[in-house]
């Protein structure tokens, strides 16, 4: 069965321990969780096909400074031109790179995904060799890569592995949510962001989806 026939399976309600956890640990996360309790913390893939890591990376590459509907549009004009299914690694080292810039992507990020592309052919990355690694490990496996940065591979960490314990320190979007839930007068310092954070270890990724929830689904 192909990465793309995969049944889709619902995404699961958030794990039960992580979420009591939270709740003690931090008053601004309990009244996060209080107010959604039937969340689903990976709801958002239901909308997406289901993508190997190569593929992750090809969405993730392409979302790189743009809005998620951008993204979309992008992924779905490299989809038409394979024909439906995102490229492989050996199809994408194949095409001209005119192929990638027509869907979208800038000459950067082509280059991106081409350095990507060859990692996954010699074998220095693979869906098995991530699922071996540290979070730390596949960070710095990634970083390696030109255009792929700590917030990148960071998003890899949660997106297509669901590691349960990252934190995206990085995107602008999460700190100006944490501004407004915890009040401050200013975007978070790194020290503020880490100091914050470290109240949700191990269960920093569930903690994240609830305040990235709480930017976009309405509720208090």
């Amino acid at each position: 069965m192909t990465v793309e026939s995969r049944p889709r399976r619902r995404a699961p309600l958030a794990d039960p321990e992580a979420r009591a956890f939270l709740r003690k640990a931090d008053p601004v996360l309990a009244r996060l969780i209080d107010a959604r309790p039937d969340f689903r913390p990976r709801a958002w893939a239901d909308e997406l096909p289901p993508f190997d890591a190569f593929g992750t990376l090809i969405f993730q590459v392409a979302g790189q400074q743009l809005s998620v509907a951008s993204t979309r549009a992008i992924i779905s004009h490299l989809q038409d031109r394979f024909g439906g299914p995102l490229p492989s690694p050996v199809e994408l080292l194949a095409v001209d790179p005119q192929v990638l810039r027509d869907a979208g992507f800038s000459t950067r990020k082509g280059a991106t995904l081409h350095a990507l592309a060859e990692r996954f052919v010699d074998g220095r990355l693979s869906d098995k060799a991530f699922a071996k690694m540290t979070d730390e490990e596949v960070e710095a496996a990634l970083t390696e890569v030109p255009g792929i940065g700590p917030w990148s591979a960071r998003g890899f960490l949660l997106v297509a592995l669901d590691r349960p314990d990252v934190f995206l320190s990085g995107d602008l979007a999460l700190r100006k949510t944490i501004q407004r839930e915890y009040g401050f007068d200013h975007l978070p310092t790194d020290d503020e962001l880490e100091a914050i954070s470290d109240r949700w270890r191990p269960y920093r990724s569930l903690a994240v989806s609830y305040l990235f929830a709480s930017e976009y689904d309405g509720l208090p």
